[in-house]
């Protein structure tokens, strides 16, 4: 981020569509009509969530089966993308709607304060895992630290503002 400016992945570049210099992109969004919308600058970032080139405009955009079709102003033929395979876009984070309700960005949870459904402090999060079975947060309390799947049956509500969760943990995980 050159310019300081903090950059989220929307996108996974996957492969090239036609011989235009379209490219199919995975979603990593929940609103790509927005992401991907037409004259949006991107950016390619790696594994790492450096910036590897960019800003790119967005010239065009659709829907295709599970992936969007796109096409980068300047890129005109399907050669051009193999370098850049498999990296992700990222776009201005105050460009993007932000999280509403008990929605966040997953890099936003660690430090977030964790209190029990009846109010008692249970500690703070102190790492995001993605794992196969879905989002864990792990939780460092006053004794020990355990981790606690970041499901609606578990994670009651979240306060961005406050950076605070509330919590129903299954029965016997924090007892001792």
């Amino acid at each position: 981020m050159a310019d300081g400016t903090r950059h989220l992945v929307v996108g996974r570049l996957r492969k090239p569509h036609g011989l235009k210099g379209d490219i199919a992109v995975f979603p990593l969004t929940d609103d790509p009509d927005h992401a991907f919308a037409p004259g949006r600058a991107v950016w390619l970032v790696n594994l790492e969530g450096d910036e590897v080139a960019g800003p790119f405009e967005i010239e065009r955009s659709r829907g295709y089966h599970r992936e969007w079709l796109m096409k980068i102003r300047g890129v005109d033929h399907r050669d051009a993308w193999e370098p850049w395979r498999g990296l992700f876009l990222g776009a201005p984070a105050d460009t993007l709607a932000p999280p509403e309700g008990n929605e966040v960005y997953v890099h936003e949870l660690e430090g977030f304060a964790v209190r029990h459904e009846d109010g008692t402090p249970l500690g703070l999060v102190s790492g995001v895992y993605e794992l196969p079975g879905g989002l864990m947060i792990e939780v460092q309390g006053p004794k020990r630290e355990f981790l606690l799947p970041y499901r609606k049956e578990f994670v009651l509500s979240v306060d961005r503002a406050e950076r605070r969760l509330v919590v129903a943990p299954p029965a016997g995980l924090i007892d001792e």
